[in-house]
């Protein structure tokens, strides 16, 4: 069962704003003593940002090892090897630790900050002012998603857990035997929620059962055991007995801990079904509406509101839909065209290169970095989206790994495409690019998922018009896919604002000629399940096509793409709202 319909790709981050998920102790302790002597001058409000900074990171090993290759050199080197605490108890705390960021903040004068901290200074506040009120939906957010959960992607941030000294593989031993704990952890949310009639629909505890038990099939093989070996095995820091030692700690760890704590997960979940109250949108929850419209916005990084993005989702999916019919009308031999069409190569490598060579014109070059491109595992295949990009640590930008879903089939245009959302110049490029301008380290605790998905899909569409095809089987094939995303948007925003039954969702999609009812059925479980997943590209999208027409209106015949996409990497991931606030100051920077 295929479970990314439209066949999106992924950003695989380990950062984001994880604040509300983990428990802020450290941080609260830091800014209560470490900032009373705030003067204002642009050395202390860089200082107050590296106390955030350090003490996020050591809240997370695993969020802290994916940010940093070498925390030491942040002034980071005593810490506890911990995934962090997940609780829907810390309110409270966590309303004094954002009190206190905005008390904080509010000491420095922001006209004699840098542009940049200034940047920093309004993303801070922007972050401060929406999760403030948004305390109160802490039992509505879900850890455990098929897709995009915690137990989904936790197997693959381990298997790519690099080994720069051995204290990384103490640490990564250390963290596999916290697993358990952390779990039980989760669960005692879930049953929390359960109580309180917000626990999730049979269909996705089944779905998360099922990715649960496809990972821990054939303990003996699994593939943490041999990503381990390999690692180890190509570790000089290491000797070869060490490496023996370790070898044989994770496969205790693995076989006697992870795999029995995701079968237990599994078991956990499988007796709280038929507790939760809903199986549709979350407007169906008390409260379930106005969570929705924080989530929106925190999940796209867009001010515009739920009816807003209706509008101009509708009004994008209408230009498409006439642009098809008239390339209809002018070839039409269109549709055996965009079956018949070759490409040179689908080779993933060659297909990066020829993206590299072909964006110049329109984008800036990054720096020389390496990648590599490996499968998703089969026991994740399922589960996983056709491609995702795991994104590299802020201080090393040289480790760039793309996966690809075999199981999918992406091929000719789709891996492509694909590639080019998922490198060139989509995430790999962008994060490539962020990392490399200098930017306040905190900056990578405040991404966003509009913005990252949403620019790897507007990449995704224009490189339609790079391939080597016609140009008509090119825009055929771009308008084809941006009105199929707009459907699952509206789809989204339906189901979860306004309600959507699935009646009502097979009706939507019947009006559109997608008329298979087992399909649909699939694809509303897949919204309720991940509630506002697919506004992130698309709505990101739009957001950046609204940013594009502003600039070209701003800059008329002094407009170029080049211009516009540089000024983008110069600002690095913000909200939407901030890009356009920021754009004419960094155009020419």
């Amino acid at each position: 069962m295929e479970k990314n319909f439209f066949r999106k790709k992924s950003a695989v981050t380990k950062t984001g704003k994880r604040i509300l998920l983990f428990l802020l102790s450290a941080v609260f302790l830091c800014l209560q003593t470490g900032c009373q002597g705030a003067q204002g001058t642009r050395e202390d409000f860089s200082a107050y940002l590296e106390q955030i900074f350090q003490s996020e990171m050591t809240a997370s090993t695993l969020n802290m090892h994916y940010n940093l290759a070498h925390p030491e050199n942040y002034g980071i080197s005593d810490y506890k090897v911990t995934y962090g605490s997940v609780s829907a108890d810390d309110r409270e705390e966590t309303g004094a630790v954002l009190e206190n960021w905005k008390k904080n903040l509010k000491k420095f004068r922001k006209k004699d900050l840098s542009v940049s901290q200034q940047m920093t200074y309004d993303i801070m506040m922007d972050y401060i002012e929406d999760e403030l009120p948004a305390g109160k939906f802490s039992l509505y957010r879900e850890i455990l998603k098929p897709s995009t959960g915690f137990q989904s992607q936790l197997p693959v941030l381990l298997a790519e857990y690099t080994f720069y000294d051995e204290k990384d593989v103490q640490d990564y031993l250390e963290l596999m035997s916290a697993t358990p704990d952390l779990f039980l952890q989760i669960m005692e949310v879930e049953r929390r929620k359960a109580a309180q009639g917000l626990f999730m629909a049979d269909f996705a505890v089944e779905d998360i059962v099922s990715q649960c038990r496809n990972f821990i099939q054939e303990p003996e093989n699994n593939y943490l055991l041999s990503t381990f070996d390999d690692r180890v095995d190509e570790a000089e820091f290491l000797t070869p007995e060490q490496a023996e030692t370790y070898k044989a700690e994770n496969r205790q760890i693995v076989t006697g801990e992870l795999i029995p704590a995701y079968e237990k997960l599994a078991e956990d979940l499988l007796k709280l079904k038929g507790s939760g109250k809903n199986t549709g949108g979350l407007c169906g929850l008390d409260g379930g509406k106005e969570f929705y419209e924080y989530l929106v916005k925190d999940t796209t990084g867009s001010d515009m509101s739920v009816q807003e993005m209706q509008a101009q989702t509708k009004a994008q999916r209408k230009q498409d839909l006439e642009a098809l019919a008239q390339i209809s009308v002018k070839y039409p031999d269109i549709g055996k065209k965009c079956t018949s069409y070759q490409l040179p190569t689908e080779d993933p490598e060659l297909i990066l290169k020829d993206l590299q060579s072909k964006m110049q014109q329109d984008f800036p070059a990054p720096p020389q970095v390496s990648f590599t491109i490996k499968e998703v595992h089969p026991s994740l295949e399922e589960y996983t989206a056709p491609a995702f990009y795991l994104t590299p640590p802020i201080d090393d930008i040289s480790q760039n790994c793309i996966y690809i879903n075999k199981s999918k089939g992406d091929e000719k245009m789709q891996l492509y495409t694909t590639l080019a959302h998922e490198g060139f110049p989509g995430h790999l490029y962008q994060n490539v690019m962020e990392r490399s301008c200098g930017l306040e380290p905190v900056r990578s605790l405040f991404g966003s998922s509009g913005y990252a998905e949403g620019w790897a899909t507007y990449v995704e569409m224009q490189f339609y018009y790079y391939a080597d095809v016609s140009p008509e089987v090119a825009a055929f094939l771009q308008k084809n896919q941006s009105a199929l995303l707009s459907l699952y948007a509206s789809a989204d925003l339906g189901i979860h604002y306004d309600g959507w039954t699935l009646r009502d969702t097979i009706d939507f999609f019947a009006g559109y000629q997608i008329t298979n009812k087992n399909v649909i059925q699939e694809i509303y479980q897949l919204i309720v399940e991940e509630p506002a997943h697919y506004l992130k590209y698309y709505i990101g999208y739009l957001e950046f096509l609204n940013l594009k027409e502003y600039a070209m209106k701003q800059y008329g015949e002094n407009y170029s793409d080049y211009k516009f996409h540089s000024a983008l990497m110069k600002m690095g991931t913000a909200p939407f709202e901030i890009l356009k606030k920021y754009l004419t100051v960094y155009w020419n920077a």
